[in-house]
């Protein structure tokens, strides 16, 4: 009898069994995989949005949080924020809300181009299209808009993917026909999901005369954007409030130590519950094979060749586990990126994040497997000869 053989067919011989015992472990691993690969998938596109070069400072109404703004603030701090000591370069944005369904709409400040599509709304920006590689938009599958223009806008690539559109096709939001020039993609989930058009155009459209959502402000080269951050408030008080760039980029590490933090807690109640899933499998395998021990201590067996039979068969279950988990893991993650995001998240793949997978697999073996294995050992040769 070959004992790597034994170890490897043992565990499936009640298939019923090992296949429940498999899917309650794969799905702790499969929630880990998951995790880690969405953590990792944020985590680049933060730092795409970050690294892309786009504005700095983004300048709100007072009372305003990072992601949303309470309203709207006058077009004429675009200039007094230019004369700020340490600013490059500014502009306005103004955000709106477009369902393409009805063509009904709303205005919102979802700020500085961070646009997105929820339940048929379109997130529409007003801005100059010169200005436009301060929300990280440098260039465009087709033309940009005119600025001129009462009929162009541009999309972001998942935008245009989810309406199904290309250069080219006309759209109608607002209850008016736009011609898209061009498609583009920025690397950033959030920015790609919108679009954009001629800021006078959409202030006409949303009955926004001289008012914009936000200002974005890129700094002058080696200028502390949170000193010049400081300024534009000193400057304005109780009038406007300020978010940089680095800090919205720490709020999201912020959300992905969560995450991870998630991601090690499952990995906990995994090893829990898989143990004792692998625990109850085994010892059911060890008390159907009572006398079967018995015969292999009888031919001359030693109790730790038993024991390292047991535990190897623990194993072997938890790592078929473990593969089942992480293939589960990745399809999840890629199929929902893929609706989630069309395609612009795109998870990281780390040997660090299959090692933790695998190791709480292993784990689970080796923990589940202790005491049905010494158990086994245990055995008495004559008594287990005798067992009915």
């Amino acid at each position: 009898m070959n004992f790597i053989g034994l170890m490897v067919k043992n565990p499936f011989r009640n298939k019923t069994r090992s296949a429940l015992a498999i899917v309650g472990i794969a799905i702790g691993i499969a929630t880990i995989v998951a995790l880690g690969l969405l953590t990792s998938a944020l985590q680049a596109s933060t730092q795409t949005t970050v690294s892309a070069g786009a504005a700095d400072i983004t300048v709100m109404q007072a009372g305003s949080n990072g992601f949303e703004s309470s309203g709207s603030i006058n077009e004429s701090y675009v200039t007094a924020i230019q004369n700020i000591s340490g600013v490059k370069d500014t502009a306005g944005v103004l955000s709106a809300t477009a369902n393409v369904a009805s063509n009904s709409s709303s205005t919102s400040s979802s700020g500085s181009g961070v646009g997105s599509m929820t339940g048929g709304g379109l997130s529409v920006n007003g801005m100059d299209s010169s200005k436009l590689s301060l929300v990280g938009i440098n260039s465009v599958n087709g033309t940009m808009y005119s600025n001129g223009s009462t009929n162009e806008i541009i999309m972001g690539k998942t935008a245009a993917q989810n309406l199904n559109k290309t250069v080219g096709d006309n759209i109608t939001l607002f209850g008016k026909n736009f011609k898209i020039t061009g498609i583009f993609e920025t690397g950033s989930f959030i920015t790609d999901r919108g679009a954009y058009m001629p800021l006078n155009t959409l202030q006409d459209l949303t009955s926004n005369s001289n008012k914009i959502s936000d200002v974005v402000v890129k700094v002058t080269d080696n200028t502390n954007a949170t000193d010049v951050s400081k300024s534009i408030t000193n400057a304005y008080p109780n009038e406007l409030s300020t978010t940089t760039a680095a800090d919205q980029a720490n709020r999201m590490n912020s959300l992905l130590d969560t995450i991870n933090s998630a991601t090690w807690a499952i990995s906990l109640l995994a090893i829990f519950i898989g143990g004792v899933g692998v625990i109850n499998t085994m010892i059911m395998s060890v008390y159907e094979r009572t006398r079967e021990i018995g015969v292999l201590k009888a031919v001359g067996w030693k109790s730790r060749r038993i024991l390292g039979m047991i535990l190897g068969e623990s194993v072997v279950l938890t790592l078929v586990a473990g593969v089942v988990g992480t293939i589960v893991g990745i399809v999840v993650v890629e199929g929902g990126l893929m609706f989630i995001g069309g395609g612009t998240l795109k998870p990281v793949f780390t040997i660090d994040l299959f090692l933790r997978a695998f190791g709480v697999a292993l784990m689970v073996g080796v923990i589940g497997g202790i005491y049905p294995a010494y158990r086994a050992s245990r055995l008495a040769p004559t008594e287990a000869l005798r067992y009915e």
